[in-house]
């Protein structure tokens, strides 16, 4: 069977059975129309209703058979029905069609054989590849370097011995597979489910389900269980790579499974009783230039390819769950992980932005675009590899890690200098702060100064210096002392309360906060994770790297 899409201008658009399609104005429509947006609805087809489901995505209506779609509803399309695109314009009519042998086209068929599972894709083994083979030359010049005799003999005994330790694993690992794929589509039947899937002490997800807290987006597949062993994974240029081979996506559907091998090892870890996560950044969803429906279509889409059950965790937007903070984690083990408790020991964590430097393997490879990877498993104390090491089984690469490490400060440094001062005074005095953002300025006021009937003056709440010099006035006239919680850079600026205080005949310090610019610069990035422990001199922090 075929389902296609016919436009009034001849234009033909072949939907695949379950497979997700982003429709909307560009070549593959005809569509011109600019109130048409490129991602304007998502199509799936349901060849055995023979029907398709259509989820309205862009800010301008479209209509099934003149009935009006608002963004982010759904409605089902039937045989023959007029799907218009936008606005009443652009219509399309749907059409299901027999092959010539009466046989539908689908690539989801059942086996006539009793007993025997739905596949979507026959896993295809290879050996495992060089390094080389993952590397085209460049067009414009090609650069070899010449094998030598005993380089060439040592690495064919390697292939031949990889080979052999691969034979004995394969057929478990497709056997897996066909499980968990049998389980992911018939997923309705719970008892079903049970049977399928490796017991790891939870029972599975029964309905892939979509739910957001924050800036944080949780996908949970049918089939997916909670379990003490988490293999996390990040999805682009781990996963997923480009089609196009850009470095950016030019569309929803400009992507492919990176590795062959990706799948067969992905099913063997469920085998054994792993939960497999996904873990992602996408700040574009918060910066407007990715809308939400549109990625969460593409992660649905992904995971239709993959046919496995697999948790996804998107981080949306800046704060506590963009990685390497660990906000993603800390929710699946706290909220999304039935209960278990994950063993951190029998856990792993695989990415692609792991600091590695330009040339780090043959072929001009560009070096990583960031560290953030590799910085999420140290943070989370879990074993860290790359895709080309865990998928394909490469020497580990090398990488650089960022030139402030927090793990070298002195958690045991005083709190302040000399240790012999007092840091409140009994009688009124002005309290000045001088030291960069994310020094430590405020958590040292509230928790040392404030609680000693300080009167406590910030410009951010205020909004101004004149603000402040009017309240720390204020507070003097009514005999209390002030803490000023400002950079105060410069002499004038801190010359505005030495004069108030000269005036008010009271004394003025100065706190001056010495933590460097790169440890501010760090904390301001963990902050809202962190545990502050030392301030004039250093932090202690539960979250180690921050980018």
């Amino acid at each position: 069977m075929q389902c296609v899409l016919k436009g009034v201008s001849g234009t033909r658009i072949a939907l695949t059975d379950g497979r997700a399609l982003i429709l909307g104005r560009g070549p593959e429509s005809g569509v011109a129309d600019k109130k048409c947006s490129r991602h304007q609805v998502k199509l799936v087809a349901n060849y055995a209703g023979r029907e398709v489901l259509v989820t309205q995505l862009g800010p301008n209506p479209s209509s099934l058979n003149h009935e009006a779609l608002s963004r982010g509803k759904s409605g089902i399309l039937a045989e023959d029905g007029t799907l218009y695109l936008v606005n009443q314009s652009h219509p399309f009519t749907v059409h299901f069609t027999a092959n010539s042998n009466g046989t539908g086209s689908s690539s989801t068929q059942k086996s006539k054989e009793p007993g025997k599972v739905r596949e979507t894709q026959k896993a295809v083994e290879a050996p495992k590849r060089r390094i080389q083979d993952f590397f085209q030359p460049s067009p414009k010049k090609s650069v070899k370097r010449p094998h030598s005799s005993e380089e060439d003999e040592a690495e064919q005994k390697r292939g031949r011995t990889e080979v052999s330790d691969d034979d004995d694993s394969e057929k478990a690992a497709e056997e897996n597979l066909r499980k968990l794929q049998s389980l992911a589509e018939r997923v309705s039947s719970s008892q079903q489910a049970s049977e399928k899937m490796p017991q790891t002490g939870s029972s599975a997800c029964l309905k892939s389900h979509w739910q957001k807290t924050g800036h944080l987006i949780l996908y949970t597949a049918a089939g997916v269980r909670g379990s003490s062993k988490i293999a996390g994974f990040d999805i682009d240029g781990c996963i997923i790579t480009t089609k196009s081979g850009k470095v950016f996506p030019t569309g929803p559907d400009d992507w492919r499974i990176l590795y062959p091998e990706i799948k067969r090892k992905l099913a063997s870890l469920l085998g054994s009783g792993y939960k497999v996560v996904f873990f992602t950044n996408q700040m574009g969803i918060a910066k407007g230039s990715l809308k939400e429906e549109v990625f969460k279509s593409k992660v649905e889409d992904i995971l239709q390819t993959l046919q496995l059950p697999v948790q996804v965790f998107v981080a949306a937007g800046p704060g506590i769950y963009r990685k390497p903070v660990t906000g993603m984690w800390k929710h699946l083990c706290e909220e999304a992980n039935d209960g278990i408790p994950v063993d951190k020991s029998q856990s792993f964590y695989v990415g692609d932005a792991a600091g590695r430097p330009a040339n780090w393997a043959p072929g001009k490879k560009k070096k990583d675009f960031s560290c953030s990877d590799r910085l999420f498993a140290l943070n989370l104390g879990l074993q860290f590899e790359t895709p080309e090491e865990y998928f394909l089984g490469w020497k580990k690469a090398p990488y650089n890690m960022p030139s402030f490490d927090p793990r070298k400060l002195d958690p045991n440094g005083r709190l302040h200098d000399p240790p012999s001062a007092s840091l409140t005074s009994s009688t009124p005095e002005v309290v000045v702060a001088v030291g960069f953002p994310g020094a430590g300025k405020s958590t040292f006021f509230h928790k040392h100064i404030v609680p000693k009937d300080y009167t406590y003056v910030n410009r951010d709440t205020l909004g101004s210096w004149q603000n402040c010099v009017s309240a720390c006035e204020k507070a003097l006239k009514q005999g209390r002392s002030v803490a000023i919680d400002n950079t105060n850079p410069d002499l004038e600026s801190r010359k505005r309360y030495i004069d108030v205080s000269i005036k008010a005949g009271v004394p003025c310090r100065c706190f001056n906060f010495t933590a460097s610019m790169e440890l501010a610069r760090h904390n301001n990035k963990v902050s809202s994770d962190c545990i502050f422990f030392l301030s004039s001199v250093a932090f202690q922090q539960t979250l180690l790297f921050a980018q």
